[in-house]
């Protein structure tokens, strides 16, 4: 409002200067129209720059679209009668010409304003004169809300910005920098082109802004200012001219290259034709956002009438037609359609009860008596026109799709549409129910700067044009790792191992393109110059750029340097020798608890007896005497373990209890060989506090190994140092006894190494204590939070896994168990379930066979009775038992 308050202020003091000429202007034009006015005659204003090839192109499609409409609608009975004047190119002029056309021209509608600073003066007259205003000006700023009287008939400048945000967040460019105007509309516009990018959580990298008086010079400068920063998509908001000598520039100063991305607004893809072909070289592999024109044969017949009344006028340099006449044709056939529904029996003219626009107040101007209605009748107009389907909503033209170029060659080439209920699409009207988005595959092949087919990364690491130089150390003695070897005959370092194809697959993985090269940290006589402490120093003094390598993430360094997240294994492990030997002799025992044991021997005697029970009366090899009869039941039960009983069993109902038996050792054996070999091993290096640990010498006395060490019972004043695998190898070999040690603790990856070269060692227990390897860089370093999410994406994918295997040949097992418990025996609970079904099992066989047995027995109930009676029943069942089969 204060805004508005402030343009009324402005108005008033104007119209004050401009009223003297106005009246002298207006008495000549009052002799002339008063002579060529009939009744049924409503007056338009037209304010262009006739000196524009723009201007000329609008009045003369203005002037083409009143000789057709009243040639197809002869019948009306009202006439548009156009009253033009010429701004020159100058807001005051234009606000003069609209002065004099509302006091003395008595227009009911104005037509033309080509600037938004002309529009919006205009729009305060349009609102005070109750006269519509149609202009050709863009200004997202400007509501109906506002300015109810100013009808804009070019496309909502909201809508194409969303479709470039649209666009540039189908690509994945997180940032893009914005070059536009430094005018006053230019200035208006920023923010709402800003606004569409955050709703899509793209960043604006940087906003420039640029003059249109700025010298080659200056731009040249500006241009400067963007090369330092690293994002390459770049958004062109600017008028032809100044546009044509920005990329003029941009393709001499390099900026017009594989990399690079540059998305051309309307503002100046409307007015592609008349850019010079030395501009449109430059914009090899540009895109351009135009307004959509569909085609169709009115509109091919109207450009051919265009052409041949143009060639005849020799002041018209450009001979190509342009959006802003066929919309202003379509504007003058909605304005006619709008002047006859209002009425030919309605008065033309101004309420001249009303004090004129020479009065200093603007509450004063005469208001047409028409104009409320027109303005209505011209927002329901709704037809098919040159453009396509004309429509005015919230005072704009209802957008249509928005055409997608790709600037090749000597012209451009369509690679889509982009609209607001279909977003990027391949074609205008997409068929079917198929699904379109924001990806940019609903787009045709595009040709980027460079003649290049690969997409943009968008980002591009500037290092004052120098390569990232990436430091590597020399004296790691994990080749697998990290190793530099160097060709004395041809003098050339070749960098190698893990750490290095681990950090070009993260670099590869950016979304931005890095060049870099590996400096081995050695002095000109091929030495190694320090340790790794002091070759991450020498990122600190700038001397690197980064370092890649196995360097540990420790808080000290960070100091001076960031790390990027740990692209290894984080941790602390010990590694020793495979078990063979031990010298427990009742170790064999600590893997099964004695509830467990307990269980598993009352299952074997329940089992026995049950198989006892059923096989006795039918199996020979379950029959004889009861020492006989109790060995073949233990036997036949414990040589289950191992599958070895010779027995063969005769009834279904005590296979079908051997099956579950031997289903429940299965498990339990298994079980109790893994915690067994656990335990063996472990054995080896808790035998006494007095054996020795050995740790990785680079590692600060091996102060992070201590926890570990206490915690499987070595002492602290019991370590030893060493460099080398195979420094680990021979104090394995000789144990502490011998002058060596019984295990030795290092980082993860340096153990994946190890055992990978000797496979006769174990890692026996780990601790969490160390960061893992990460990559350095300075600090602050933009690549570091860039570099972790490419490491965080490739371990997701599973590429630093195949990495691993490639190196480490091999697979490598983590421990179940932290050292704290090395090895858990087995208890009861773990197995209830097993030794339940078991039981159940047995116990429902044998009542199976008991009702089995009693059912025979019932059969021969009258042989019962009579044996019963001669007192020989306990001698029948005896003998019955031990001789027949039951079932």
């Amino acid at each position: 409002m204060k805004m508005r308050r402030r343009t009324q202020i402005i108005l008033s003091l104007l119209i004050q200067l401009l009223t003297v000429p106005s009246h002298l202007h207006a008495r000549l034009d009052r002799s002339q129209d008063n002579s060529l006015t009939v009744p049924n005659e409503f007056r338009v204003g037209v304010i262009l720059d006739l000196g524009s090839w723009v201007g000329k192109t609008i009045h003369s499609c203005i002037t083409m679209a009143i000789s057709d409409f009243y040639a197809v609608n002869s019948h009306h009975k009202t006439m548009i009668a156009l009253h033009t004047r010429d701004s020159k190119g100058e807001p005051f002029q234009a606000l003069s010409a609209a002065l004099d056309l509302l006091e003395n021209g008595k227009v009911q509608a104005l037509i033309g304003l080509e600037m938004s600073i002309e529009a919006k003066f205009l729009a305060l007259l349009g609102d005070k004169a109750n006269v519509p205003i149609l202009s050709f000006s863009t200004s997202p700023s400007s509501s109906s809300t506002e300015y109810p009287y100013l009808v804009q008939i070019t496309q909502d400048e909201s809508a194409q910005f969303e479709g470039i945000a649209s666009i540039v967040d189908s690509f994945k460019w997180r940032d893009v920098t914005i070059i536009y105007e430094d005018t006053d509309e230019g200035r208006e516009i920023l923010p709402y082109l800003v606004e569409s990018f955050q709703d899509k959580n793209i960043q604006i990298a940087c906003r420039s802004a640029i003059s249109p008086s700025a010298t080659d010079n200056q731009i040249l400068e500006e241009l400067h200012k963007q090369m330092s920063i690293q994002t390459t998509v770049f958004v062109v908001h600017m008028s032809p001219s100044l546009a044509s000598r920005l990329f003029l520039i941009v393709k001499r100063f390099g900026m017009m290259s594989e990399g690079y991305a540059w998305i051309i607004t309307d503002k100046t893809m409307n007015l592609f034709r008349s850019l010079d072909w030395k501009v449109i070289e430059s914009l090899q592999g540009a895109l351009g956002i135009k307004s959509y024109i569909p085609t169709s044969t009115e509109l091919h017949n109207f450009t051919r009438r265009w052409k041949n009344e143009v060639y005849k006028d020799p002041t018209i340099e450009v001979k190509h037609l342009n959006v802003f006449g066929i919309w202003a044709y379509d504007a003058i056939w909605a304005l006619a359609k709008a002047f006859e529904r209002v009425g030919a029996d309605t008065p033309a003219a101004m309420d001249d009860q009303r004090t004129g626009l020479n009065s200093v107040y603007l509450a004063n101007i005469s208001v047409s008596e028409i104009g409320r209605k027109l303005l209505n009748e011209l927002l329901k107009i709704r037809f098919k026109g040159l453009s396509g389907e004309f429509q005015i909503l919230n005072g704009k033209l209802a957008s249509n799709a928005l055409e997608i170029l790709n600037l090749i060659g000597k012209g451009k080439r369509r690679v889509g549409f982009w609209s607001s209920t279909n977003g990027i699409t391949k074609e205008t009207y997409p068929s079917g129910n198929r699904k379109y988005g924001s990806s940019s595959n609903s787009l045709e092949t595009i040709i980027w700067p460079g003649r290049s087919a690969t997409i943009p990364k968008g980002w591009m690491m500037r290092m004052s044009g120098k390569k990232l130089r990436i430091g590597v150390p020399t004296n790691s003695e994990f080749k697998e790792l990290v190793s530099v070897d160097r060709n004395p005959e041809t003098n050339e370092t070749t960098v190698s191992g893990y750490c290095i194809d681990a950090f070009n697959a993260a670099m590869g993985a950016l979304p931005f393109a890095v060049t870099y090269e590996f400096i081995p940290f050695v002095g000109d006589n091929g030495k190694n110059l320090g340790s790794y402490n002091d070759l991450t120093y020498q990122v600190y003094l700038q001397k690197y750029d980064g370092v890649v390598g196995d360097i540990t993430i420790m808080a000290n360094r960070y100091q001076y340097v960031d790390f990027t997240i740990p692209f290894t294994d984080v941790g602390v492990g010990l590694i020793a020798r495979k078990p063979m030997d031990n010298k427990n002799m009742w170790i064999f025992l600590k893997p099964l608890d004695g509830k467990l044991w307990l269980a598993t021997a009352a299952c074997f005697i329940l089992t026995g007896f049950v198989v006892w029970v059923i096989e006795h009366p039918i199996n020979e090899e379950f029959q004889g005497s009861l020492a006989q009869q109790i060995g073949t039941v233990c036997w036949f039960s414990f040589s289950a373990l191992v599958f070895a009983h010779r027995e063969r069993l005769l009834s279904n109902l005590s296979k079908f209890v051997v099956i579950i038996w031997v289903f429940l050792l299965l498990i339990l054996t298994s079980s109790y060989t893994a915690t067994l070999s656990s335990l063996l091993t472990v054995q080896q290096i808790q035998e006494s506090k007095r054996d020795y640990i050995g740790y990785h010498s680079d590692f600060f006395g091996g102060q992070r190994f201590i926890p570990m060490a206490n915690k499987v019972n070595f002492k602290d004043d019991r370590l030893k140092p060493y460099t080398s695998p195979e420094e680990y190898v021979d104090a394995l070999s000789k144990g502490s006894k011998n002058g060596g040690v019984d295990a030795i603790a290092d980082e993860i990856p340096y153990i994946k190494v190890f055992l990978a070269r000797y496979p006769d060692y174990d890692m026996i227990a780990y601790e969490s204590t160390s960061s893992g390897f990460g990559f350095v860089f300075q600090k602050g370093s933009p690549l570091v939070p860039e570099v972790s999410r490419a490491i965080a994406k490739l371990r997701a994918e599973g590429k630093l896994a195949m990495l691993e295997k490639s190196w480490f040949n091999g697979s490598f097992f983590m421990p179940q168990s932290s050292v704290s418990h090395p090895s858990n025996t087995l208890n009861l609970e773990s197995f209830s379930g097993l030794f339940l079904i078991s039981g159940v099992t047995s116990a429902i066989t044998l009542l199976i066979f008991l009702v089995c047995f009693l059912k025979k027995r019932f059969a021969v109930q009258n042989h019962i009775l009579t044996i019963l009676a001669q007192g020989q029943l306990l001698e029948f069942m005896m003998r019955d038992i031990f001789t027949r089969n039951v079932i």
